[in-house]
């Protein structure tokens, strides 16, 4: 029979193994091809079982918030599960129109390659514009974006994780539709996020092709501000779900009706309450010929993206905020993949750009 006091020992580290479980995720396991076990939470629950390796799965969800299911990729360092006094922080990064974290594509390389952050991909619809929608009565059903991601998606990450809870180990990006979320989730929410960062971003509501393209997506005709396929920003076109009113997200966004409380969403108006936020933006400017700016839907919508950008470092310049920009033009020097439009091959490179400065700014705040 062993002595008390070493009984006791054994019983006190158990019960230690179990809380470490308990409050810091998924225990290790020794299979890679397998993702992890999540426990449902926050309003969430989960169907089926994730699909993917150890290291970069997608489950599917189920919440009151949206109506019907949604896929969620995460993706995890080589280390995480044989390193397990590590915590990380996390890179939220959210999608453009018609895209869905399903898509491989959206797993880009430089996410794959982190060793020191996680990275999370949340579904936002086809065109839910990362907003809690202003009209709750449309075909689509319940569109509380903002909800699903803020007071669930990432309570939900941090339960099952090991992450850095707070806003200095949190960062939000997107491209297109969601660097305008990326931005606007930063204004709406600064305590949540220590970074955020626009590619491509449809940030500024007061330019009418913005507007443009957001009525297109509700209307489900028209301009998108698409990719082309495979890009991580959908096909273009229509398909983006069943039409619903053109004020259905943000409020009316055409001229011949009061835009105000539409317009009032806009990153580059809320340039002010960034204050605590680190900011960088990325844009091109087309493939610099002038027919294609026109012709070229991709090209052409990185024009305006261009002309957002603008815009919003003027905003940041008058708030005295400051920020990390980049407008690779035509791509020729960005990237051996990047022609300055509206694709995934200048997002893959923005992000080759961005990771390692924002795994350095997570490592300064310690």
């Amino acid at each position: 029979m062993r002595p008390l006091l070493t009984r006791t020992r054994a019983l006190v580290s158990a019960a230690a193994a179990v809380l470490a479980v308990a409050f810091t995720g998924p225990a290790a396991h020794a299979d890679p091809a397998v993702p992890p076990t999540l426990t449902d939470g926050y309003g969430l629950t989960q169907v089926g079982t994730a699909q993917g390796t150890a290291t970069n799965f997608v489950l599917t969800v189920t919440t009151p918030a949206v109506a019907g299911q949604h896929h969620i990729r995460v993706i995890v360092p080589s280390s995480y599960y044989t390193d397990t006094s590590t915590r990380y922080p996390v890179f939220y990064f959210l999608h453009g129109v018609g895209d869905d974290p399903s898509n491989p594509h959206l797993a880009y390389p430089a996410m794959l390659a982190s060793q020191k952050v996680i990275t999370v991909v949340p579904d936002g619809g086809l065109r839910g514009w990362y907003t809690d929608w202003v009209r709750q009565d449309t075909a689509a059903g319940a569109q509380n974006w903002e909800t699903f991601h803020l007071n669930q998606v990432i309570p939900f990450i941090d339960a099952n994780f090991r992450t850095v809870a707070a806003k200095s180990g949190r960062a939000v990006g997107g491209l297109s539709m969601g660097g305008f979320g990326a931005l606007h989730y930063a204004e709406d929410r600064p305590e949540l996020f220590s970074q955020a960062v626009s590619l491509s971003g449809a940030i500024d509501f007061n330019l009418y092709w913005v507007r443009t393209a957001i009525r297109g997506t509700l209307s489900n005709v028209g301009f998108a501000m698409s990719g082309t396929s495979g890009s991580g920003e959908g096909t273009g076109g229509s398909g983006f779900g069943p039409a619903v009113p053109t004020d259905s997200a943000f409020g009316p966004l055409n001229e011949a009706g009061d835009m105000s409380a539409a317009l009032a969403h806009g990153p580059v108006v809320n340039a002010g309450k960034l204050a605590g936020v680190g900011v960088s933006l990325y844009t091109g400017a087309g493939d610099g010929n002038p027919i294609n700016v026109v012709l070229d839907e991709p090209a052409f919508a990185e024009s305006v993206t261009e002309v957002a950008q603008k815009n919003m470092k003027a905003a940041l310049d008058k708030a005295g905020h400051p920020y990390y920009a980049v407008d690779y033009g035509n791509g020729k020097a960005w990237g051996p993949n990047c022609q300055g439009k509206h694709t995934a091959g200048c997002w893959g490179q923005d992000l080759v750009d961005y990771l390692p400065r924002l795994e350095q700014a997570f490592a300064a705040a310690g």
